[in-house]
């Protein structure tokens, strides 16, 4: 009991550790990232981006459970643990740099930039997502369409029914 509620205690200072790490690597970058060239709006769109492809990776990996070696499923582990923080990993970021909520000190104070940053970054994930999922929903119905068409040309050919359907 003493050894779960230890573990209880360390994770949760592990977590609380990584988030305020995290917390303080976005304070640091965010105004870096809102200077480059194209602004706010470039920055946010271009994290969106990044998280349709995490999002688009981490479903490929986590759909496909690695029956290789314990190398091939570390890899595998490994791969879905980076697309999964590339899913979710510019949202933080960009939601670090809004004003905190009941804190009046200079380091949770809102970042200039980071509302249209985070503006541009909803609307491209939502467009570039969408036209993702236009795109394999398009070519999922042209599969079951060509599949229905080779089905169909085998029923014709006598292919596709029983034997006692064929002879009779």
């Amino acid at each position: 009991m003493v050894g779960v509620i230890l573990g209880l205690v360390v994770g949760a200072g592990v977590i609380l550790l990584v988030m305020g790490l995290g917390k303080r690597f976005a304070r640091v970058a965010v105004p870096g990232l809102v200077d480059l060239p194209g602004g706010a709006w470039m920055v946010g769109g271009g994290l969106g981006v990044v998280t349709v492809l995490g999002v688009a990776g981490w479903l490929r990996c986590a759909s496909g459970a690695s029956d290789g070696t314990r190398m091939a499923r570390g890899l595998h582990a490994v791969g879905t643990a980076v697309c999964c923080a590339a899913a979710f990993g510019p949202f933080f970021l960009l939601l670090s740099g809004l004003p905190g909520r009941n804190c009046r000190s200079e380091s949770c104070a809102y970042i200039p930039g980071t509302g249209s940053a985070l503006l541009a970054y909803v609307l491209s994930a939502g467009l570039v997502g969408w036209s993702v999922h236009r795109w394999t929903s398009a070519r999922a119905a042209e599969r079951a369409v060509l599949e229905r068409e080779r089905v169909r040309r085998l029923r014709k050919k006598g292919k596709g029914r029983s034997r006692a359907a064929r002879q009779g």
